[in-house]
């Protein structure tokens, strides 16, 4: 048999009522196996785990996945921050407030010359769909394979935009009041019409499709886990 550790996260958690479990599989068991068996055992997930993500040793996994010896296997909903050896690279998950002239200073080079800077806040208003109210966010994150999903990421920018120097990529989680800085994305270069613009903005998409983050809006009227569209592809 195959000892494995399974990971919740956001609306799994609290279905579950605990963040992770030990179970033991057969030695050839996949990702459907282990899926069947927790919506057997754990009623109030099974109608999530036919949308939920699945990873194993924090890279997304498909269902026909086989399980090796020990693997970490994280389920969870669609997502809602080292230093690179010649252009500086900054990715990583915080509790700390988020400090933009510091971290703009950090990918700029003597060679510098634009930056394109995307801070996401906590909004108290809504008015976009159905208007309403917000009290605050509470963020989390899968850390580990959070960050390696910002690392491929800024591997991503660099592939598309090969003139860009720095990047910064920087989620913050935790109890978020209105009007706080939530994410930066930044990235900079010797011009402005480089495609900076455009590498920010990929940035911030891919972060909202592929990194393990979550938000839990708590308003007057309740509280609810934000929750994306987005299912990661083969390879992602």
């Amino acid at each position: 048999m195959n000892q494995i550790k399974i990971l919740f996260f956001a609306t799994l958690k609290e279905h579950i009522g605990q963040r992770q479990l030990l179970l033991e599989v057969p030695e050839d068991a996949d990702v459907r196996l282990v899926k069947d068996h927790l919506g057997t055992v754990y009623a109030p997930l099974q109608p999530l785990l036919e949308t939920c993500i699945v990873s194993i040793n924090r890279e997304f996994a498909l269902d026909e996945d086989r399980l090796p010896s020990g693997a970490e296997v994280a389920f969870f909903p669609p997502v809602s921050g080292g230093s690179g050896a010649e252009f500086p690279t900054i990715y990583r998950i915080t509790e700390e407030a988020l400090d933009l002239d510091e971290l703009v200073a950090r990918i700029t080079l003597p060679s510098t010359g634009a930056a394109c800077v995307f801070t996401g806040m906590v909004r108290g208003v809504t008015r976009r769909g159905a208007a309403h109210e917000t009290s605050y966010l509470e963020y989390e994150a899968y850390i580990p394979m959070a960050e390696a999903k910002m690392a491929q990421v800024a591997e991503e920018i660099r592939a598309r935009w090969p003139v860009v120097e720095g990047i910064a990529i920087v989620q913050r989680i935790g109890k978020l009041d209105p009007g706080t800085p939530t994410v930066l994305i930044a990235c900079s270069a010797a011009h402005r019409d480089t495609g900076v613009f455009e590498a920010a903005r990929y940035g911030i998409d891919r972060l909202k499709e592929i990194v393990p983050v979550w938000k839990k809006e708590v308003s007057p009227q309740g509280e609810a886990w934000v929750e994306g569209e987005y299912l990661p592809k083969p390879g992602e």
